[in-house]
């Protein structure tokens, strides 16, 4: 890749950000298609995110991803959101248009596709959907967006899935919500009401995590889908394996929601199989790592 002073700059902002792969499939993508971009990660601490946000038109900055700690910090800095960002509550990315700052959120578009990709889709499912954090409003929100009939919001901090239930209610009410903790009781009430159970919580980052949910409560009529890539097997994902009708990891979500950002930001069409290969070829040449 040739990097000279008329490149346009791409990036993502979180804290820390060094384990990202955005870099790597969309670098691989600009570089398929002959564009003169880079893409690269910038690390923002929390207490720095006003002075970066600042920084953006100044430095000419074309286009950014937001990821952990900062797609909900980083909302009161634009200058309009899109509704999906709105509703949300969350951004995960910025289009710079002249001086204006636009954000968007296409984690949910992002999950969508990923489920689509396997073949299975939220409407009409009843979904368990663990934790009440940026990646679950995400997934809340597209699950009830797209038709699901049932959603239960699972959180260790049962106020915080209560709050997100009333704010999906107030945007689709005819949609059934309902708040719970993530107790071993609390799980094992409802576990039998799901046909697809959905973790957005960082349980399984680390090796020796157990599954956030009990094997004795997964079933033959689940499907279950793990938000984290990487390691592409967690605990959940071995016990889907050997209990459920199907299951998925993370890559898929990360992959599209990328995807959508690439067509917001260059409004050319995106080139899925190249970005896919150097996500997969980069997941075999570094140890497990995280999830975003």
């Amino acid at each position: 890749m040739k990097i000279t002073g008329k490149s346009k700059v791409f990036g993502i902002i979180g804290w820390p950000v060094s384990h990202s792969l955005s870099p790597v499939f969309h670098n691989a993508a600009f570089d398929y298609l002959g564009l003169d971009c880079c893409y690269v990660p910038l690390p923002v601490e929390v207490g720095r995110l006003d002075v970066a946000i600042k920084a953006i038109s100044a430095l000419n900055i074309a286009g950014l991803n937001v990821t952990v700690p900062h797609k909900e910090g980083v909302i009161p800095y634009l200058s309009e959101l899109s509704k999906e960002a709105m509703m949300i509550g969350a951004v995960n990315t910025i289009k710079v248009s002249g001086e204006r700052l636009l954000g968007y959120n296409t984690d949910g578009i992002g999950f969508i596709t990923s489920l689509h990709e396997a073949g299975q889709s939220v409407s009409g499912r009843s979904i368990l959907i663990l934790g009440a954090g940026g990646a679950a409003r995400a997934v809340v929100f597209a699950a009830a967006n797209g038709s699901a009939e049932k959603i239960i919001i699972a959180n260790r901090t049962a106020g915080k899935a209560e709050s997100l239930k009333e704010q999906v209610q107030k945007h689709f009410p005819s949609v059934k919500v309902e708040a719970t903790g993530m107790g071993y009781d609390d799980l094992r009430e409802v576990s039998n009401k799901v046909d697809m159970i959905i973790n957005t919580t960082s349980l399984g980052l680390k090796q020796g995590d157990p599954s956030p949910v009990p094997r004795e409560f997964l079933h033959r009529d689940l499907f279950v889908c793990d938000l984290i890539y990487n390691p592409p097997e967690t605990e959940l994902v071995r016990y889907a394996k050997d209990l459920c009708r199907g299951y998925m990891n993370g890559l898929g979500m990360l992959l599209h929601q990328g995807a959508a950002s690439f067509k917001l930001w260059t409004d050319i069409k995106p080139p899925v199989h190249i970005m896919r290969q150097a996500l997969q070829d980069a997941l075999q040449q570094r140890p497990s790592s995280g999830r975003m």
